[in-house]
């Protein structure tokens, strides 16, 4: 398999375009001629799952974060390429989205600069007021 064969979604995840089911239909709303006739609405179904080109760890993440099947609609365009690499770019960047690990937040402490500033300002906001009510 080349390259193109593949939606690659992160260094470590590839997926074959051959797991990926399609399904065309007409697009909603108003249209002439072309809107009647045309497939032009692309539905991409992957089926995280069943995938055999996940990691373990990669189909838990997945499972997780989107369930058991992701599916994408796109109609936007009147052109069925258009929509259908529409529809690959959103199912990369769902899956690219759900994969990422973020990294837990270390608790700091507060420098006494910042302290400082802050006793400062609340100060400044008291003798604002105070000035306020003697008038």
């Amino acid at each position: 398999m080349t390259l193109t064969e593949h939606l690659v979604v992160t260094r470590s995840c590839a997926i074959p375009l051959s797991e990926l089911r399609w399904r065309f239909s007409r697009s909603g709303g108003p249209g002439g001629q072309h809107a009647n006739t045309a497939d032009t609405r692309v539905e991409v179904t992957f089926d995280v799952a069943g995938s055999p080109s996940l990691w373990p760890r990669q189909r838990e993440r997945l499972l997780a974060n989107l369930g058991p099947e992701l599916r994408v609609i796109v109609s936007e365009e009147r052109s069925q390429a258009r929509n259908r690499a529409i529809a690959l770019d959103r199912l990369r960047d769902r899956l690219a989205a759900a994969l990422k690990v973020e990294r837990p937040r270390t608790a700091t402490k507060p420098t006494r600069a910042s302290k400082e500033r802050r006793l400062e300002s609340k100060r400044h906001r008291s003798e604002i007021k105070r000035l306020r009510r003697e008038l």
